[in-house]
């Protein structure tokens, strides 16, 4: 399954982006959510199937969490995956 995906940045949370469908857009993120995440900035439309490769997410999980629930979170990377992304570029 392939879908249109408009991917968002939060204004409050370095590395925190929200992936909703194209089409309904935020629509379907809670309120609670969108106070939580501050200003979304969009940042990227793509066309997302499973096998896409993405930096820090499945694109399975997004599919399907998009699907389940109208939205996919990623969340900032832990202290421990920086330490590691670190070690990797160093």
């Amino acid at each position: 399954m392939k879908r249109l995906c408009e991917i968002f940045r939060s204004s409050r949370k370095a590395e925190m982006y929200l992936y909703v469908d194209r089409a309904t857009g935020l629509a379907e993120v809670p309120e609670a959510l969108l106070k939580q995440f501050g200003e979304p900035v969009s940042v990227m439309i793509l066309l997302l199937e499973p096998g896409r490769k993405l930096a820090r997410a499945d694109a399975a999980e997004v599919l399907a969490n998009i699907e389940r629930q109208g939205f996919y979170l990623q969340m900032p990377p832990t202290d421990a995956q920086l330490l590691q992304r670190e070690r990797a570029d160093g």
